[in-house]
């Protein structure tokens, strides 16, 4: 029976390079966005390449539709056997100066980054631990450990984040889940942040030179971590 991939947060960028890899071993493609249409488009497109997939539109910080969301995969492609979670906040939202960072500038990253990751958990973990196997995928950033002011509200969200799945290795070290978390210090080819960034250069600090990488190549470094199953934390993009 073939394997099921849900995607969370699903978008060009990552989501799509993740799908595509993991859709080119055999694996159905669960999509997972808020927007119905891009989902279907999303679903669409992989159809296209060949990858059986289908979209099921999903606020993914909303502990109901997550929920109803994953019985519906489940009973539609069966047990999901990996999970990657790839929702990220969108760079409009950063707050760029820590002295400005109050609860209300971490509602959305630490929705985005931190209970969405733990709703999906929750919601997928006990039955991977039941059957001894499965994967629980998660993207993050730069702005956690390498001091980046203009982006301080989202580091504070990738550092919790980043916290909870340590604690969470830890915990199912030894069940067959694999828990592992891709540090992305780039922009990400394709994605909604890189369109961004080339629309408004003036959101990011002058000087600043951003590195790129393409969502074909994140999409192998995930097969990889889900294959290897070896570290809890991959990092691409980053200064040598």
């Amino acid at each position: 029976m073939p394997k099921t991939i849900a995607i969370f947060g699903f978008g060009p960028g990552l989501g799509m390079g993740t799908a595509r890899r993991f859709g080119r071993e055999g694996f159905r493609v669960a999509v997972l966005g808020r927007n119905p249409d891009k989902a279907r488009r999303h679903a669409a497109d992989l159809a296209a390449e060949g990858i059986e997939a289908a979209a099921f539109p999903t606020d993914v910080t909303d502990e109901k539709q997550v929920d109803a969301a994953i019985a519906h995969i489940e009973s539609t492609l069966g047990p999901i056997d990996v999970a990657m979670h790839g929702a990220a906040a969108d760079i409009a939202d950063r707050i760029p100066a820590t002295l400005d960072v109050d609860p209300a500038a971490l509602r959305i990253p630490l929705a985005l980054k931190l209970y969405s990751p733990i709703l999906m958990t929750r919601a997928l973990a006990p039955a991977m631990i039941e059957r001894g196997d499965g994967a629980l995928l998660f993207s993050s950033g730069a702005s956690d450990r390498h001091p980046m002011p203009y982006l301080s509200n989202f580091g504070v969200a990738l550092a919790a984040q980043r916290g909870y799945l340590q604690q969470m290795a830890a915990e199912l070290r030894d069940t067959g889940v694999y828990v592992g978390l891709l540090n992305v210090g780039a922009l990400i080819g394709n994605s909604k942040a890189e369109q961004i960034v080339d629309e408004h250069p003036e959101w990011v600090p002058a000087g600043l030179e951003l590195t790129r990488v393409g969502n074909d190549e994140l999409g192998e470094l995930y097969w990889r971590m889900y294959t290897e199953r070896r570290d809890l934390e991959v990092e691409v993009g980053f200064p040598s």
